[in-house]
């Protein structure tokens, strides 16, 4: 490989280094560059204004540039470090002002330290995933240690069957927009596994947030996993075993709340999911989605 070859990506490493850490997500390339780039690599690179916009040298190399900052810790986030953690989800829409309004949110909450116990305990900040412009978000209570770890909701054994009840319901995990109430997993001091619920103080400060999510989002629907979820969307500590099944209404959208997906992994009763599939039932009907003779079917025959 030519020494100005090796020069121009050290300078592009060291530029694109630089733009992250001034906050840039994105970056624009034109309709020449992108040409440019399609052409085979030895066009690309055997043009010198391309390469430098120092004129080489002809009888000695040019030495590479010196990094304009020292290379990051392993824990921080730069562009090119191996342990950092998963990058945000670009955020995709048919709205394109509905999509950079969201990615501004994205950027607000990726960098919230407001929370000083959560922000020096977590990993990553878990925002949220999905389609921004579905009729149907799922909302839950917090990030576990694998949400933590990946930076995406909903991953763990939770998650896994979160997403079996999605794909029952004749839709994709992608089709949807799944969200927590808090964005920072809980910390649990001592502690090396487990997760708590979150505070009051803690939920009060985040759900602003979810609430920007909600309302760039408008879903015709929301489903509210677990009594947490419930708690923090409409301020009702009322069991969920008996709010389960019942509609609710959150800011004019119709909300269903159910069982979160970890309560049914603790309790494997038939009677038990079959109650959260007759929510899901209520929810595709709420969406005039199609529902078939399977679907409608399922765990009739659960009686234990």
């Amino acid at each position: 490989m030519s020494s100005a070859y090796d020069q121009l990506l050290d300078a592009t490493i060291t530029h694109l280094e630089d733009l992250k850490s001034k906050g840039a997500r994105n970056v624009t390339v034109s309709t020449e560059t992108l040409r440019a780039l399609a052409l085979p690599a030895k066009f690309a690179v055997s043009r010198p204004a391309a390469v430098t916009p120092v004129a080489l040298a002809a009888t000695k190399p040019i030495p590479r540039p010196a990094p304009v900052m020292a290379m990051p810790k392993p824990v921080t986030t730069t562009l090119f470090s191996l342990n950092k953690p998963p990058a945000p989800a670009l955020v995709i829409s048919a709205d394109s002002a509905k999509a950079a309004a969201f990615a501004e949110l994205q950027t607000r909450v990726l960098a919230c330290v407001k929370c000083a116990n959560l922000a020096s305990s977590r990993t990553t900040v878990v925002f949220g995933v999905g389609n921004i412009d579905s009729p149907l978000m799922f909302v839950g209570e917090a990030p576990g240690a694998d949400e933590d770890a990946q930076g995406e909701p909903f991953v763990g054994a939770a998650g896994q069957l979160l997403t079996k009840i999605i794909t029952a319901m004749g839709v994709s995990r992608a089709d949807v927009y799944i969200a927590n109430i808090l964005k920072c997993r809980p910390d649990t001091p001592g502690e090396s596994s487990g997760n708590r619920k979150p505070t009051s103080a803690e939920m009060a400060t985040c759900i602003p947030y979810l609430h920007e999510q909600i309302d760039l989002i408008k879903p015709k629907a929301i489903v509210a996993l677990g009594a947490t979820a419930v708690e923090g969307l409409l301020g009702k500590t009322l069991g969920i075993s008996k709010l389960r099944g019942n509609w609710q209404t959150y800011r004019g959208i119709p909300l269903m709340p159910t069982y979160h997906p970890a309560y049914l992994l603790r309790n494997q009763a038939m009677s038990e999911k079959r109650k959260v599939w007759e929510d899901m039932l209520q929810v595709m009907e709420k969406l005039e989605m199609n529902i078939t003779p399977k679907q409608r079917g399922f765990f009739q025959q659960a009686t234990t």
